[in-house]
Parts: structure tokens; sequence; C-alpha cells
């Protein structure tokens, strides 16, 4: 295959993400692999879309580093690509990531992934869909059954007997972004701070208020999706829980969580089970489930990440089974080279 990984930047990519490792194992498998940023595209007068993008040599690397930095060094290989030759884009940017610095990048990917769908290359997840997953609003049409109670507004009024109605607790996160940043606990006991609270929570947008699980005192589960089924691998599944130590809400492990074994649960499955057909008819290819107790708290269909925390505790290699359904799905789109949307193949 020749195939592409779509980063925020590769200057701020670091070794240990996902994308790294499946990029490197892409290499090692033997597919031509490139990686590019979301400002590296161009579409030229004719309607030809190439790309600035950058590979390593040689195939074996024995670490994400190594790799990472014989990509980015001197041996680096640097071409400008035409993207009509590519087999398939992995968009793996993460808008909520470029929304403060880089707010005309947030949409880019997305866009330049719509263009490429257009051109007949095949673009995971589909990025129609993904644009619509910008913000929050997208977790909000899975169902009922899945989701915790949830309140999106700017209103304090609103948001305050919300959180009277929920016992006197809740979540409040703004509905832009990701990585756990700007997400807060509140109780009615703070009320003379409370409308301080959600004004600075809502400065850049609609607020979403949730209630509380109890079980987030464990943390939280993140499950890998890949065609709307669970990974797995030898008998186990891509999963894997994020316990933070600290009192700090957050579990992310960009917010200081630690990855742990853990045991997929009946219920766990009953919940990809009831998302899968939305994911699939969606073309999300890739994914990760948060799920708190009995209830999915997010679906990241951008980058979700720990594939790496996956491989080191349970000493399996989910990234190559990751490449051979790609491969599979490349395969199979080459004998419907005009009878398969993007969707469509993205999750077959």
């Amino acid at each position: 295959m020749n195939i592409a990984f779509v980063l925020n930047s590769l200057t701020t990519e670091r070794h240990e993400y996902t994308t790294v490792r499946l990029a490197m194992t892409a290499n090692r498998m033997g597919h031509t692999t490139w990686l590019l940023g979301v400002d590296d595209f161009s579409q030229g007068p004719d309607g030809a879309i190439s790309a600035r993008a950058r590979a390593a040599p040689g195939r074996q690397y024995k670490t994400t580093d190594a790799y990472l930095s014989k990509l980015r060094g001197d041996e680096g290989v640097e071409e400008r690509i035409g993207v009509d030759d590519l087999d398939a884009v992995l968009m793996r940017n993460n808008p909520a990531d470029d929304a403060t610095e880089r707010p005309w990048a947030v949409t880019s990917g997305v866009l330049f992934g719509q263009l490429l769908v257009s051109r007949g290359t095949l673009v995971l997840n589909d990025p129609t869909n993904l644009a619509n997953a910008v913000n929050k609003t997208y977790f909000q049409q899975f169902p009922d059954a899945v989701r915790p109670v949830t309140l999106i507004s700017r209103d304090p009024a609103e948001i305050s007997h919300f959180i009277d109605q929920m016992g006197g607790r809740a979540v409040l996160k703004p509905l832009q972004g990701s990585g756990g940043s700007g997400v807060f606990l509140v109780s009615s006991d703070e009320s003379p701070n409370l409308n301080q609270m959600i004004e600075a929570i809502g400065r850049d947008g609609y607020i979403v208020a949730q209630e509380v699980l109890p079980e987030a005192a464990d943390g939280d589960v993140r499950v890998f999706v890949m065609n709307g089924e669970p990974l797995r691998r030898d008998g186990q599944y891509a999963a894997f829980r994020r316990v933070n130590k600290s009192a700090d809400l957050r579990s992310n492990m960009s917010a200081g969580g630690k990855a742990q074994k853990v045991k997929v649960t009946d219920r766990m499955l009953e919940i990809v089970e009831i998302v899968r057909p939305k994911l699939q008819t969606d073309g999300m290819f890739l994914v990760g489930l948060d799920i708190v107790g009995d209830r999915l708290m997010e679906v990241n269909v951008f980058s979700p990440g720990g594939l790496g925390s996956c491989r080191a505790l349970y000493d399996t290699d989910f990234e190559e089974t990751v490449i051979d359904a790609l491969e599979a799905k490349v395969e199979l789109r080459r004998h419907y080279p005009s009878g398969l949307d993007n969707a469509t193949a993205a999750t077959l």
C-alpha cells in the first residue's frame, strides 16, 4: 500500500503517540508510509491535490523514538506527493489541539479529506462525518441508553437548576475541546461562585453539564473499536483503565492518568454493540470509546490514543491488526472502484 497519516504537525508529534506506532508498523510491514501535517496540503488549478510529506528510510526500527527521529532528520525523505497515488489516507489530527494557537487548522484536515474523497481516495475516518464530530454535539447523537444525563446550555440559571436536579453535583466542560481540558466538578455548595465558574467555562462557547457517575473515582476505560467491533488480537481486547491517583477529576493520559489492565465486561461489549450501527454508518474505522461504569462518556473519532499502553499491558501487537484490516479494506475496494462510497468502504 501507499499510505499517508495526517497529523496536526510533524513538529509536535511525539514518539509514544498511536499514530507514530501505526505508521512505523505499516512501514515495517513493507508499505510506503508518509506522514504530513494539516498545513502541508495544496490544491492546484487543475484540482489535483498534493502534499508535502516525509517518510523514514529503511524498514526495521526497534523503537518509535528511532523511527520518528529518522523521519524528521536529515536522512528522512521529503517529497511533494500526489494524493491521487495514495491507496489510503488516515486522518489522525486532533482539531482540539489547534483550537487556540491555529484556529484556521481546526477544520482544515476534514475539508481536505473531503476533497480527497471527491477524487476517489479512501479516507479514514470518513471526513464528512468527522466534520460533524468537531464538537461534543456529535456525542449527543448516540442512544440515550449509553449516555449520562446531559444538558448543553449557556444559561447560568438553567445550568444551576440542572445541578440541583442532579443532587447538587455535576461535571461541567466546554462543548469544544478534548483531552480533559476545562473539565470541572461543581456542586451547589459553591453557589456564590458558580456563576463565575460557568462564565469562565463558557467564555468560548456552550457548556456541557453532565451527571456525576460515582464510578468515575475508579477512572475510565478506553476501549478501541475497529470497523464497529471491539479491537482484538490473540484473544486480548485493546482496552485499558485510566486512573488518576491525584484529586484531579480527569483520568485522560494527557492529564496524568495511568494505564492499567482491565477486564472487558458484558456491559462494555453491550455499549459497543449499541453504538456500532452509527459508527459503521458514519464510516468510523478506528475509534476510542471512553466508558465510566455503565455509561459511555466520550467517543474519540479523531486520534484515539493508547495502543502503546495496550501493547505494553498485554504484550500484543494491536497495531499490526489495524494495518492488516487496512490492507484488506484497500484490496476489497479495488474490486468495487466505483460502487462503494467512502463511508461504507471505511468500515468494511
